[in-house]
């Protein structure tokens, strides 16, 4: 199957699925992920940003960003199982990845050294690290793309970012920027890709967060659009 047709399979596919609800359960699409003929040139390394010992940014109902970030990180490596492609998650449960640390900023640092590790060391990598923004003042919202300075990174970050801004974020005015001070984005080899999803400090964006609907939808986005700049690499 050449490389546009597959393309134009995948988004079919992954349309036609959510207008079925085959996403209702939490986990439902995990039994069809070897049906797929898809080739498997790379593998997707998928990071849910934060965890264990480190919960990152608090929700302003109280929810952790490291549950929001697993929960879309788990639904995405779903589906894209469900497409055919081979992924990696840096982790599957509420747990920080440290090897080695007495105090909790060495396990963090440790932490970071060891995703950083993981995504080098597997071979064809493309890296999405799931996150969630937070500010002050809660009116802003809108999910934000911020890319590695690695080959590719920057045009999946603008594709990204445009189908947000044409789905879920009609009329937002945000950008993709180069990654400035995250220590994963900037150690990696391979393209790389950190998707704030929206603002926990919204209360309108963060209920859509909470809600496994727009979780699924936000993977949808995000799915159809790898594949789109795979088959395009």
């Amino acid at each position: 199957m050449g490389k546009g047709k597959k393309w134009g399979f995948a988004y079919l596919l992954i349309v036609g699925c959510f207008l079925s609800g085959i996403f209702l359960g939490n986990r439902a699409v995990t039994v069809f992920s070897e049906t797929q003929p898809m080739e498997r040139e790379h593998c997707i390394v998928i990071d849910a940003g934060h965890g264990g010992i480190d919960g990152g940014a608090t929700s302003c109902t109280g929810k952790l960003e490291s549950t929001f970030n697993l929960e879309i990180a788990l639904r995405l490596n779903d589906l894209l199982h469900f497409l055919g492609y081979e992924t990696k998650m840096i982790r599957t449960t509420d747990t920080s990845v440290y090897t080695k640390g007495e105090t909790i900023a060495q396990k963090k640092i440790s932490d970071l050294k060891e995703r950083v590790r993981m995504v080098n060391e597997t071979e064809n990598a493309l890296l999405v690290s799931i996150h969630q923004n937070n500010f002050s003042d809660g009116r802003y919202s809108g999910a934000q793309i911020f890319y590695a300075d690695t080959e590719g990174s920057q045009l999946l970050a603008k594709q990204l970012q445009d189908a947000f801004v044409s789905t879920l974020n009609p009329g937002s005015n945000r950008q993709s920027k180069q990654s400035s001070g995250v220590y994963l984005m900037e150690h990696i080899d391979c393209t790389g890709v950190l998707v704030e999803c929206g603002f926990l400090s919204n209360a309108q964006e963060e209920a859509k967060l909470r809600s496994p609907d727009y979780q699924q939808r936000l993977c949808c986005v995000i799915a159809a659009t790898m594949i789109r700049f795979l088959s395009n690499t």
